[in-house]
């Protein structure tokens, strides 16, 4: 693993105005953003791109992981199981930026289903030489899906929201960011995969966007952010709705049933 102050990698992006329009459309926000403009609390997902040739991918359309930044501990699944965010200071449209990754800690684990590895990343974005934003990946690596392997149940989410804000999704909103967000998990747009390989009953809703969702809530009722953290607890389908609730600095995403699908706390 590399010291904790030399970087893994490192992508430059001019940060294009154009992409966080498109964002902001997939939102069901107006476009208005343009260069100069502060970039929305984790659009900076749409930037950064790691593409990959073909050869380089694994069966479930994400690279293979063995590179500089991921280690290989025998597990092809992943999953992006939460995060954490400190925003210092806005990145700015139409500017260039650079982001520096490092593998932060790394285990592997036996757990309930099986092998497990844990790892987390830490990614720091500059921009004119100053520290912007510092986020945490905390990743799950699994061993190939059993589609047969029973699905935990999933905790129920809190009552007496005191804002509550409903959502739906597709299947083309989830293919637009997916392709916003160059993320080519194929649980997320390729409902035959999704179904027959890793055995869920439709395409899963990205973590990430459930937590964008949730960040420009936390935004607009309470103000500037600080900082974010978030955990999937529950994975949910293109075909359900959801509810955005918050109460106080705690937010989290209700699934169908009041299920808990997401939990967060939003640091003023």
């Amino acid at each position: 693993m590399q010291s904790a102050s030399d970087p893994a990698t490192r992508q430059s992006d001019l940060l294009d105005p154009a992409r966080a329009r498109a964002m902001e459309v997939l939102l069901g926000r107006a476009p208005r953003l343009a260069a100069g403009d502060a970039l929305p609390p984790f659009f900076h997902q749409l930037y950064f791109w790691e593409p990959q040739p073909a050869e380089a991918l694994g069966p479930d359309g994400h690279p293979k992981v063995g590179g500089a930044l991921i280690p290989d501990m025998g597990l092809p699944r992943r999953m992006w199981a939460g995060g954490r965010l400190r925003f210092h200071a806005p990145l700015r449209l139409g500017t260039p930026a650079e982001r520096r990754s490092f593998c932060e800690s790394q285990a592997r684990k036996e757990g309930r289903s099986g092998p497990l590895g844990f790892v987390t990343l830490r990614h720091e974005m500059h921009q004119e030489g100053a520290l912007r934003i510092t986020e945490w990946q905390d990743l799950v690596y699994r061993a190939a899906p059993d589609p047969g392997t029973p699905v935990p149940e999933a905790p129920r989410a809190p009552e007496g929201a005191e804002c509550r804000e409903e959502v739906t999704f597709d299947s083309t909103k989830l293919f637009r960011y997916s392709a916003l967000t160059f993320n080519g998990h194929r649980i997320h747009y390729d409902l035959d995969y999704a179904r027959d390989v890793e055995g869920y009953s439709g395409l899963v809703v990205h973590g990430p966007l459930l937590a964008q969702l949730l960040m420009l809530k936390a935004e607009a009722e309470l103000g500037p952010l600080r900082g974010f953290a978030f955990r999937a607890t529950a994975p949910l389908m293109h075909f359900e709705g959801a509810s955005l609730c918050r109460q106080g600095q705690e937010l989290w995403v209700e699934g169908p049933g009041g299920r808990q699908c997401m939990k967060a706390r939003a640091e003023l």
